[in-house]
């Protein structure tokens, strides 16, 4: 079984920075790729940034220039750094990786998600 743990969320002021952190563990023989979605109240759940197992990254544009996604695919860790955060930045940020497991089997798995707050 694949897990997701994300860490780092919290309460902060307009153009203040967080950063996240996601790791998954479990049987995991390749990551495809490992991104991070948000889901404000009464909204869907969008995609905010994405990084491959190659290194590419790509970001929602309500994000770019303030939002960067890194980590080590390979030891199966994300961060997301945010920047000159935004009252509309509130939301869950939820972590989700891809990739294959034991007997070539595919997963796509969710973490529980972090309270990210930002007050004007």
């Amino acid at each position: 079984q694949v897990r997701l743990m994300e860490s780092g969320g919290g309460l902060v002021q307009a153009g203040e920075s967080l950063r996240l952190s996601c790791a998954a563990s479990g049987r995991i023989r390749s990551m495809n790729a490992m991104r991070w979605y948000r889901q404000a109240p009464g909204n869907q759940r969008e995609l905010v940034a994405t990084i491959t197992s190659g290194g590419s990254t790509n970001y929602a544009e309500s994000v770019k220039g303030r939002f960067t996604i890194s980590g080590d695919i390979a030891k199966n860790t994300a961060y997301l750094q945010m920047n000159s955060l935004k009252p509309e930045d509130t939301a869950v940020y939820y972590c989700n990786a891809d990739g294959y497991g034991d007997y070539s089997k595919y997963f796509n798995h969710w973490g529980q998600g972090t309270q990210v707050t930002v007050s004007s």
